[in-house]
């Protein structure tokens, strides 16, 4: 059975892009270890709308590792200290009596403050937008074994589609890359039959998206492939390197 622990929480609080932030230090006081990460603020929170005291702000929505919108800056590291996991996936066993725990938004020039940890990651639909779709006709689909694909690429492809555009890439490089993200989502197209009529409109747009909205340049330190949550692989990023240098070959 988890034993309660008490520790000192130090979390970031800021009002909006513009102004200063600082960090606010709470007691806890006997969490279960059984307790996950989201669950402690949310005791936090419920302390601090008892005394009156304006709440933390923090984001989350499905809690459960799917939609990766539970982005924190714990101890340094993206989601904290567990590996292959997002910070709703994290428990406070993880954690020792009388620690001294941080809790810091993502700091990105590309994903500016909302309030407090919560963050604008808009940036990474509007390279979406730019090209992570294919275009195909509506209408009666396809039979499902019409187009034949190898099992290897299309369980490659399934690897490279379990991205959740999490952002943890961004946060945990010195760079302020989101080359992991980019590579991801134009990795899972590449691989397959149908994203290859656009394969290099889609590379070259989402580069050149990425590059517009502030992201910085990968200089391959692997620190985003160590805290992804969902295991992605910088060989994302060398196929992405490839489709890029293509496209601008065959300009």
């Amino acid at each position: 059975m988890d034993k309660n622990i008490s520790f000192t929480l130090k979390v970031w609080r800021q009002n909006g892009p513009k102004a200063k932030g600082y960090f606010d230090s709470f007691e806890m006081k006997d969490i279960p270890g059984d307790t996950s990460f989201l669950e402690m603020l949310d005791i936090l929170n419920e302390q601090l709308i008892e005394d009156n005291k304006e709440p933390f702000v923090f984001d989350h929505d499905c809690r459960e590792g799917i939609c990766g919108m539970c982005s924190l800056y714990i101890n340094g590291h993206p989601h904290g200290p567990a590996t292959g996991a997002t910070t709703c996936q994290l428990y406070m066993r993880r954690f020792k009596d009388g620690d001294v725990i941080t809790v810091e938004p993502w700091r990105s020039a590309a994903f500016p403050v909302i309030k407090d940890c919560m963050v604008d990651r808009g940036a990474f639909d509007k390279i979406i937008q730019a090209g992570g779709y294919t275009s195909v006709r509506t209408g009666q689909p396809q039979d499902a074994n019409a187009i034949l694909i190898p099992k290897e690429n299309a369980d490659e492809a399934m690897d490279c589609a379990s991205c959740i555009g999490c952002a943890a890439c961004v946060a945990a490089c010195k760079n302020g890359s989101a080359m992991l993200f980019v590579s991801s989502k134009v990795s899972q197209l590449a691989l397959l039959p149908q994203g290859r009529p656009e394969a290099a409109k889609r590379a070259k747009s989402m580069v050149m998206r990425m590059e517009e909205l502030g992201f910085g340049n990968c200089t391959n330190t692997r620190a985003c492939e160590a805290e992804c949550p969902k295991n992605e692989t910088i060989a994302n990023i060398a196929r992405l390197n490839r489709e890029f240098i293509v496209a601008k070959l065959n300009d």
